[in-house]
């Protein structure tokens, strides 16, 4: 296994530790995620709904595994920081193929996961990361696995007992071997702030309508925020409103105004490193 891979993986786990929220902008190309990392990126997670999107799939595990595959070896071929994958519930509802699955996105470069339990049971997702940390050991790679419950976000159980549900998960996933634990659609300061302390994995908010700044989920104990697919959503709907003017009357200005250059941006997809 490449040194390198094995370094970057540890340096993912150091940013869970540190004295700072780790924000990470998820990418869905190789040249998203060049951007978010020259524009100071500590490093790059995918959104599994934006790299769908971008080989014209849905979301929810439809997305063929080679094309996620191939996403990822782009990926880390134009980054230098860490990249961790999200893998939806893994492709498969068999362990020993996420294990296999996972296994090749270490060596595509991916040096974190995100996993979720979605509708299925904390058992199964469990016996997934089995197989994911027995991958990741073999290789050598210490692999960041961050767990994505869905309790909140599906309302998998009434609303008074989310907060005892998630922490009765969070336990059972951090005794399989997940390193941190992802809730989104939680967005109350009280909520926050009792999951945080009531599990010792490092706990992943996500940009949702409400969520609490960077500086104040810092303060309630959250280590980590995603952007999930907000970005790529936010763009798709920039860009259906420009090219609807554009196909309405062929006007070049709304195109031009405020436009990055063709040099910066080619000159972005050639990091000096790499040249």
């Amino acid at each position: 296994m490449n040194p390198d891979i094995a370094r970057r993986a540890e340096a993912f786990h150091a940013l869970h530790q540190g004295p700072e929220l780790l924000v990470l902008a998820n990418a869905w190309d190789a040249a998203s995620a060049r951007l978010f990392e020259s524009l100071g990126a500590k490093a790059v997670a995918t959104t599994s709904a934006g790299v769908a999107w971008a080989h014209g799939y849905p979301d929810d595990d439809t997305l063929p595994l080679e094309r996620l595959l191939a996403t990822v070896s782009a990926i880390t071929r134009v980054i230098q920081v860490p990249l961790t994958v999200d893998i939806e519930g893994g492709y498969s509802d068999d362990p020993a193929e996420v294990g296999a699955t996972v296994a090749r996105l270490i060596e595509a470069g991916a040096v974190g996961i995100n996993l979720e339990d979605g509708t299925g049971s904390p058992a199964a997702l469990c016996e997934k990361l089995a197989h994911v940390k027995q991958a990741s050991q073999r290789l050598g790679v210490r692999l960041f696995v961050n767990v994505r419950t869905d309790v909140y976000l599906r309302g998998l159980v009434p609303e008074a007992q989310r907060q005892q549900e998630t922490l009765a998960r969070a336990e059972q996933y951090r005794a399989a071997g997940a390193d941190g634990l992802f809730v989104p659609a939680l967005v109350d300061t009280a909520g926050l702030q009792a999951i945080a302390k009531g599990t010792t994995l490092p706990v992943n908010a996500m940009v949702h309508p409400g969520l609490p700044d960077g500086r104040e989920l810092q303060r309630l104990g959250v280590r980590r925020l995603s952007s999930g697919a907000s970005i790529p959503k936010a763009l798709w709907s920039q860009a259906s409103a420009l090219v609807s003017a554009f196909l309405a009357d062929g006007r070049s200005e709304p195109l031009c105004n405020g436009a990055a250059s063709y040099v910066e941006v080619n000159a972005m997809m050639k990091p000096a490193s790499r040249a």
